[in-house]
């Protein structure tokens, strides 16, 4: 299978296991042929709320959140295990629900044994941090449930930090251990996935998105997104229309 993620080709093999989040700005843009075998694809969607509540994995949490993706080698999951986890969920018992958090947790803190396998770096390349303690994660969470829910709305640091009852300056200590960059640098680059994924997927006016992903300005906006992706929206824009009208004329 072929991805396009924040702007990147990427390429997964049959039989692997890929975990990214699906926050960052992704598209399945080509299968390729496996001849007499019929290809099957399984999503599995952890909510974020979950996911950063599981213990003993912060260096991967922190990877996921920060635009990495791990390809888990595929002795670790196989297609009976998948099929295993569908059944459960599908028998809505709170019991086996359980059992499948606890498998998947325990197959992330596996993985998290050595060296994470990426198959796309996280956007900074910085050194692992020791893993916070619970409470301090969940912490991390409520600033980052809040961000991701009033993107569209001016959000300073005061307004991000007070949904911990902590102190400000320490709870953007929290933040950037665990994120491992300041709470806005990521309010940026939330904005910025918001609107490169309203780019790809509506026809919204650029000043619209500019707007409804937080941006002061169509000036601002153009800024940032210029500074990291290399293009400015229109030209993103561009590029996607022209991509559309050869896949129409070579069908």
């Amino acid at each position: 299978m072929i991805y396009v993620v924040d702007g990147q080709r990427i390429v997964v093999d049959p039989d692997q296991l890929l975990l990214f989040w699906a926050g960052v700005s992704h598209q399945l843009v080509a299968v390729e042929d496996l001849g007499s075998i019929e290809p099957e694809l399984c999503n599995i969607y952890l909510p974020l709320d979950i996911f950063l509540f599981m213990p003993h994995i912060p260096d991967l949490q922190v990877a996921l959140l920060t635009g990495g993706m791990v390809q888990f080698p595929a002795e670790l999951c196989t297609v009976g295990q998948f099929r295993r986890w569908y059944a459960d969920y599908r028998t809505n018992d709170p019991e086996r629900l359980d059992v499948v958090k606890m498998e998947l947790n325990a197959l992330f803190r596996r993985v998290s044994l050595g060296p994470l396998p990426f198959l796309k770096n996280p956007w900074r390349d910085a050194p692992a941090k020791a893993g916070l303690p619970t409470p301090h994660v969940r912490h991390v969470v409520d600033m980052v449930r809040h961000v991701l829910e009033n993107l569209h709305e001016p959000l300073k640091n005061e307004d991000v930090t007070k949904v911990t009852g902590l102190h400000t300056n320490y709870a953007l200590s929290l933040f950037s251990r665990t994120m491992l960059l300041p709470l806005k640098q990521f309010i940026i680059r939330m904005r910025l996935l918001r609107a490169r994924g309203m780019l790809l997927e509506s026809d919204a006016a650029i000043a619209t998105i500019a707007v409804e992903s937080g941006f002061g300005s169509a000036s601002q906006f153009y800024a940032h997104f210029s500074a990291a992706y290399g293009v400015s929206p229109m030209q993103l824009r561009q590029s996607i229309e022209a991509q559309k009208e050869i896949s129409a004329t070579t069908r």
